[in-house]
């Protein structure tokens, strides 16, 4: 399902790094929309090109960078126009923001945490301190973070706190999409829970947009408007939450959702053999078929992205 408006458009995306080894290929020609007050959730294993993704969008890349070029519009806007100081001045934080993964190591240690959720407001935006500081008790209230705790520091708040916080930093100057990347790994299951009924009610209460990137299944099902499934660099499927979780459609896709347990599946759980295949060397044609119980002759030429009932997957069984 196409969002009805597209806030963030993203066509051919590509972000190679290099390396004594060779060039990386983490995001190689990802086209992708996320829709106003929308939540797209990108899934996949670890090094699949997720996080490298969301570096790609929000521009924060490190100095091997061998290739790095495609098409990012933003409500119309062409952020691959902006050159460095523009993009850190109109876009990072003001349109753009990113809750880390590790949200220990967002933070300043020496730092109460107060001064650092402001920060943003104060150079992005201008805001006075007084200003700032009460735009974060709000959002320390919307987030469920008593009021007192913009007064400590981050060792002495819990990893779900820490997290909360790092989600209200997100928000401070207000910004239009929020990449959140693997926002819940390190929490137990509540926490992860109670955290993710928080970004639910952000979403409608602010009318956000969230990118969500993670692995966890299970956790993703509770925020997803849409899903994106992501494999060796590429999108592999694309399709809403709904139809995803009840009928997924690439092999890779079917094997991740047969792996997670389920109240009503009694069944042995199912799991994909092998590893994904190193982004230095991609095999050719269908970068699956090597672990794909699905695979036949065509699969050694590379799929075309097909598009069927408004949904999107790489895969020849679909031609």
């Amino acid at each position: 399902m196409t969002p009805s408006k597209a806030l963030l458009q993203i066509s051919g995306l590509t972000l190679h790094f290099r390396t004594r080894a060779g060039i990386v290929r983490a995001v190689d020609g990802v086209d992708l929309e996320v829709g106003e007050n929308e939540a797209l959730v990108i899934l996949g294993e670890s090094g699949c090109g997720k996080s490298s993704l969301a570096r790609a969008i929000l521009r924060l890349l490190p100095r091997n960078v061998a290739a790095y070029h495609g098409s990012i519009l933003l409500d119309g806007l062409d952020l691959m126009r902006l050159d460095d100081e523009s993009f850190r001045r109109e876009v990072r934080w003001k349109l753009i923001s990113m809750v880390p993964q590790a949200a220990m190591n967002a933070f300043n240690p020496v730092l109460r945490v107060g001064e650092q959720v402001i920060e943003p407001a104060l150079n992005q935006l201008g805001m006075s301190r007084p200003e700032a500081m009460e735009r974060a008790r709000t959002l320390f209230r919307l987030v469920g973070i008593p009021e007192a705790f913009l007064q400590r520091y981050a060792f002495e708040l819990s990893g779900g706190m820490r997290q909360r916080a790092a989600i209200a930093m997100a928000l401070i100057t207000s910004p239009r999409l929020v990449l959140l990347d693997e926002p819940t790994s390190a929490l137990d299951v509540l926490t992860q829970a109670n955290i993710f009924n928080k970004l639910k009610q952000i979403k409608w209460e602010l009318g956000v947009s969230f990118i969500l990137i993670t692995h966890d299944i299970a956790v993703s099902s509770e925020l997803a408007d849409r899903v994106a499934v992501m494999y060796a660099g590429q999108i592999v499927e694309l399709s809403d939450a709904q139809r995803f979780f009840r009928e997924p459609l690439h092999p890779y896709s079917r094997g991740l959702l047969a792996s997670v347990p389920r109240l009503r599946h009694r069944g042995e759980l199912a799991f994909i053999p092998g590893r994904p295949p190193g982004l230095i060397q991609l095999p050719p044609g269908c970068r699956f078929a090597d672990r794909c119980p699905l695979r036949f002759e065509k699969c050694a030429q590379d799929p075309p992205a097909i598009h069927r009932e408004g949904r999107m997957v790489r895969c020849w069984l679909y031609e």
